[in-house]
């Protein structure tokens, strides 16, 4: 028996076995965590989405942008219920994460995905919003602001990506794949037996150093990362940060305007994933007007530190009821 006929019988029914795991840890992930909201039809996204308390005329309604890999459960877990006892809320899965879809090769850049929440918003006829971004969905949120300035009454942004390291976490290695059909392959094969095994060493580096809530993988929605799809869209988010954040960076300059949406910032000190001298005390530096409060804690505080981001989004609130946009 040659050598390739051996190996063949060895890895054919190994990637099989593979294959089946991950379809069933999806369809578990998908049973104890199921759609908890409506859909909306945007040109580049069927944007899953959940709204809470009641919207007023007189004040923003409060959009909620979750982070790389990440849904809207990370917000649903503590602040959702929290502020919808006084404003209107809405937390929004990003395009390919949670359950919403993207079109065939759209929503990938920040601008996009700015372009479907957008369009999401005026569908539900929100005209002025606080947008909440929480790490990648802090850069969403930041572009949301300068493509669409008219619609933002203040950003509250916890511990957000505000700019390109050269230093990737380690956690997000895996995630730096060259192609589409790459991506494909290993989320139906590898990623979720991955995840599966290194789970218990990963999710504390993302935590760390706050300890990882026992109810995450359900109240939090975590198991949904065993899903295929949330690792190919967490890929392709990634992979398409250089392609705009450069350029995105450069027009911080427009958020010092004198009509400018104000900016609120938090971070935790001892976060793992972002690092809170370069992307907090770095962009209040570009952004003289934007306000940083740091405090102790990781990079999931939406989740770990509740009480702490629900104050930065009432500060937020109260920023934007003196601020009028541009061309409202």
């Amino acid at each position: 028996m040659s050598a390739a006929v051996i190996a063949m019988t060895v890895i054919a029914p190994a990637l099989a076995g593979a294959w089946l795991l991950s379809k069933r840890l999806q369809k578990l992930a998908e049973r104890a965590v199921p759609p908890a909201g409506r859909f909306a039809d945007t040109q580049y996204a069927r944007l899953h989405y959940i709204e809470r308390g009641t919207a007023r005329d007189d004040a923003p309604s409060v959009v909620m942008l979750h982070g790389l890999a990440g849904q809207l459960h990370h917000f649903a877990y503590a602040l959702v219920d929290d502020l919808a006892r006084d404003v209107h809320v809405i937390a929004v899965d990003r395009p390919g994460s949670g359950y919403s879809t993207r079109r065939p090769g759209r929503a990938i850049t920040l601008l996009e995905q700015a372009a479907a929440v957008d369009e999401l918003l005026q569908q539900l006829g929100v005209r002025r919003a606080v947008l909440v971004g929480h790490s990648l969905g802090g850069a969403l949120s930041l572009t949301i602001a300068l493509q669409h300035r008219s619609r933002v009454a203040a950003l509250a942004l916890i511990a957000p990506l505000t700019t390109l390291d050269a230093a990737l976490p380690r956690v997000f290695a895996p995630l730096q794949l060259g192609s589409d059909l790459v991506r494909h392959c290993v989320a139906a094969l590898i990623a979720t037996p991955a995840l599966l095994l290194t789970r218990k060493r990963v999710m504390p580096e993302i935590f760390g150093p706050e300890d990882v809530p026992p109810d995450y993988a359900i109240r939090a929605g975590g198991v949904l990362s065993f899903r295929p799809s949330q690792f190919v869209s967490a890929s392709q988010d990634l992979a398409a940060l250089p392609t705009v954040m450069p350029d995105i960076e450069r027009r911080y300059p427009l958020l010092t305007d004198r009509d400018a949406p104000p900016v609120l910032v938090l971070y935790g000190r001892g976060d793992r994933i972002l690092d809170a001298t370069l992307q907090g005390n770095g962009f209040v530096a570009r952004v003289p007007q934007a306000e940083l409060t740091l405090i102790d804690g990781g990079h999931m505080l939406p989740i770990t530190q509740p009480a702490s981001c629900a104050a930065l989004v009432r500060a937020a609130l109260r920023r934007a009821s003196t601020h009028v946009p541009q061309g409202a």
